[in-house]
């Protein structure tokens, strides 16, 4: 999904001015955001009571190609790829009107084959672009403390600092153009499996007549103490372990994957006795070894 790009343009004073298309849930709490950083601001949605809300303080563009060619950065936040191609493609798009004096960021979750469109649509017009997956919600939008996943060449990114820093808590590097949209649907996986497992747990007491209330409150205690979901994603890779990594560490997941066979046997023996059906249960206990670097090489099997 490479393509070809140059550092971020040049700002005077390091302050430069902001685009944003698409005030939506996340593209209203960024423009607020940037607004409330100290840089100057440009706005655009189809909807006119969306744009007029930041309108003492923002430029409000009549369309997507003016609001390119007003801004050095423009984030694009609509909704679907549809929607990112209406705003960015075509020769009446954003991209050709900002052209090579305007860096665009797309922080709307877009399939691969869009950001690859964008990505070789980009490429052919000499435009920079990175991809941003953002993760955090629209209360971390308004607040300035998304959760930033940046694919796009390392001194692109570097030079979007001050608008990640008024966007976000944190941005990270993913590696190139379109890892920043792969590493928010990785993380959206981890997200809504483990809210599957979490029905799942609630399938599983509700039968037991626990009040689910009491499951939650104990879950959110006891995952502060040993963690959540990402406790186990301390390693370089998900291959198995081999001979050459350290015995002690192998050992110690040898008995964490026993004790997660045993754990998840107890649990699918009482959902058979309560007659409820949770399948990712059983996916789990026939994948533990996976889960804990202990499967065979997908080579092996």
């Amino acid at each position: 999904m490479s393509t070809e790009q140059r550092p971020a343009p040049e700002v005077s004073g390091g302050r430069p001015t902001v685009g944003v298309i698409g005030l939506g849930l996340i593209g209203d709490g960024v423009a607020a955001s940037v607004h409330a950083a100290g840089l100057p601001l440009v706005v655009s949605d189809i909807r006119e009571e969306a744009a007029a809300k930041h309108a003492a303080y923002a430029v409000v563009a009549a369309s997507p190609a003016d609001l390119a060619r007003a801004a050095d950065v423009v984030v694009v936040a609509v909704v679907n790829d549809e929607q990112v191609h209406a705003v960015l493609s075509g020769p009446h798009g954003a991209m050709v009107a900002g052209g090579a004096a305007t860096t665009f960021v797309i922080v709307s979750t877009i399939t691969t084959e869009c950001v690859r469109a964008i990505g070789a649509e980009a490429a052919a017009a000499g435009v920079t672009v990175v991809d941003c997956g953002v993760s955090g919600g629209p209360s971390a939008a308004a607040s300035g403390e998304l959760i930033c996943m940046v694919g796009g060449d390392d001194a692109v990114v570097a030079g979007l600092a001050p608008v990640f820093d008024a966007m976000g808590s944190l941005t990270v590097r993913m590696g190139p153009f379109g890892t920043g949209l792969a590493a928010k649907l990785a993380r959206n996986l981890v997200q809504y499996g483990s809210w599957l497992a979490a029905y799942e747990g609630q399938v599983l007491a509700e039968a037991s007549g626990i009040e689910l209330a009491k499951l939650a409150q104990v879950i959110r205690a006891s995952d502060a103490k040993i963690g959540g979901a990402s406790t186990l994603m301390f390693r370089a890779t998900v291959a198995p372990f081999t001979a050459d990594d350290d015995a002690g560490l192998t050992a110690a997941m040898r008995a964490g994957a026993d004790l997660a066979h045993k754990d998840l046997t107890a649990a699918l023996a009482l959902a058979a006795e309560m007659d409820v059906d949770l399948p990712l249960a059983a996916m789990t206990e026939a994948r533990t070894d996976d889960i804990f670097g202990l499967g065979t090489a997908k080579g092996d099997r």
